[in-house]
């Protein structure tokens, strides 16, 4: 199945019809934005079955794991706004100087406008629709595009967003990085786009010819810090967990693992029984372990089994896209396993003897999009001290993303903005300083010629 390419004027045509909604002040009452928000939400009740079976479809993902890490995330997120929304547009009042007297002070929230989504392929309903969320909430209209790699999905959203909301509200463009480029030409208020920091430098570069917001939620090499002080078994089962979770095709997923010379033996017999409690004696007959995307996924991933040992698994099967759960040992810290984001089910180990070097380790690349330390606490928190990423978790793997009260973004390489409950609502507004000034009275020491300046520069 392919996904057909949306015609240049057809996107155009979408593009002025949601700025000119936008202009009629039809998304500003809180009464449309919950209308929707609950519209949605029915939408997501209707169409579960068969967003699943498009899940299946493109990625061979179980329905329990399509419903836990895509629709139930989104349906949260949408009861988090609905919950809280009439506070959060309430205007706030700041504080006003004594210089500024009589007049008062206060921030209002307005949408920014017509927001442009552009999702990814590894969760391809949560990481379009949980930022339309957000985009709703704050009173815009929206243009979805979602990843022509999954194309079942794909099919699935456009039927979905065309039976739930008018077109000139929310709109779904298909097809494939030709229609992103016809997209990025235009001009829109906010361009929130999940990817990879390759694709996200296109982006940012496209935005700045219209000095467009960007939010670049990317990705990169997330680190794993197992210390000696940790619990072996739990760090196992639940770095498996993270690890083979969508077949490590997730931007938080542990990318590579640092672990102490001393516990390494103990972690990579820990990992086998976690695996085997996870997926089975044999992966692949699993109904909970995902395939690879496609073909090129494939073929960069096993292409990486060749850069070290491989001390589990390693198994692949290329007519199913197929790769096992593996461990790798003894690889370059320069080769591309170490370098390049894996975003596939291979974990590559290295070994050091003392926290200060495997921190060292983690602060001499690129901030990652999370980072994830098993030890105790006091280490723990000054490894997050002295480290940098778009979030952690200790002594566990990925949960961060499932606390919607916790702003979710990365930070410099791993990307900039943020989202997910009240930082969703921020992410797609602006927030407006307002000072009303009163008649009544109109004090002089601020015209020229500036009598009294002296008493004036005083209370400046």
């Amino acid at each position: 199945m392919t996904v057909e390419n949306t015609p240049q004027d057809r996107i155009a045509a979408v593009a002025a019809a949601q700025k000119t909604f936008f202009r009629s002040g039809a998304t500003l009452p809180e009464a449309f934005r919950r209308r929707m928000l609950r519209r949605l939400e029915e939408a997501l009740c209707t169409w579960e079955k068969p967003l699943c079976e498009a899940l299946w479809a493109d990625l061979h993902k179980s329905c329990e794991e399509a419903y836990l890490t895509e629709i139930s995330i989104i349906r949260g997120e949408v009861h988090n706004h609905l919950r809280h929304l009439h506070r959060w547009m309430r205007p706030r009042r700041r504080p006003t100087p004594l210089k500024l007297f009589p007049a008062s002070s206060r921030i209002v929230t307005e949408p920014l406008g017509t927001a442009l989504i552009v999702a990814p392929w590894n969760y391809p309903v949560q990481l379009l629709l949980n930022p339309l969320v957000g985009a709703i909430s704050a009173g815009c209209t929206a243009v979805l595009k979602p990843s022509p790699y999954t194309p079942h999905v794909a099919e699935a959203i456009g039927r979905i967003v065309a039976e739930t909301f008018p077109e000139e509200y929310i709109a779904v463009v298909q097809g494939n990085r030709d229609v992103n480029t016809l997209l990025l030409a235009e001009r829109w208020d906010l361009i929130f786009f999940t990817g990879s920091p390759a694709l996200g430098r296109i982006v940012m570069a496209a935005a700045a010819e219209h000095l467009t917001p960007v939010i670049l939620e990317l990705g990169g090499k997330s680190p794993c810090i197992v210390d000696r002080g940790a619990d072996i078994d739990v760090a196992a089962r639940r770095i498996a967990w993270g690890k083979t979770l969508n077949a490590g095709q997730t931007c938080i997923a542990p990318d590579y693992l640092l672990i102490h010379a001393e516990v390494s033996e103990r972690f990579t017999e820990a990992y086998a029984k976690a695996l085997k409690s996870l997926h089975g004696d044999d992966a692949q007959q699993s109904p909970h372990y995902v395939r690879m995307v496609n073909d090129r996924a494939f073929e960069r991933v096993t292409g990486y089994l060749e850069e070290g040992k491989i001390l589990l698994g390693g198994r692949t099967d290329r007519a199913d896209r197929y790769i096992e759960p593996t461990l790798l040992a003894e690889a370059d810290p320069a080769a591309p396993v170490m370098r390049e984001e894996i975003f596939g089910p291979v974990l590559p180990m290295q070994t050091f003897q003392n926290t200060d070097e495997a921190v060292a380790f983690v602060t001499e690349r690129e901030k990652p999009l999370a980072l994830y330390y098993f030890g105790d606490r006091s280490t723990a928190k000054r490894v997050l001290r002295r480290t940098s990423s778009g979030g952690a978790c200790i002594n566990d793997t990925i949960m961060h993303i499932a606390n919607d009260r916790l702003p979710f973004g990365g930070v410099g390489n791993s990307g900039m903005g943020r989202y997910h409950g009240r930082d969703s609502y921020d992410a797609f507004s602006h927030r407006r300083g307002v000072v009303a000034t009163p008649t009544w009275i109109d004090p002089p020491f601020r015209y020229a010629p500036y009598r009294f300046f002296k008493w004036v520069k005083g209370i400046l």
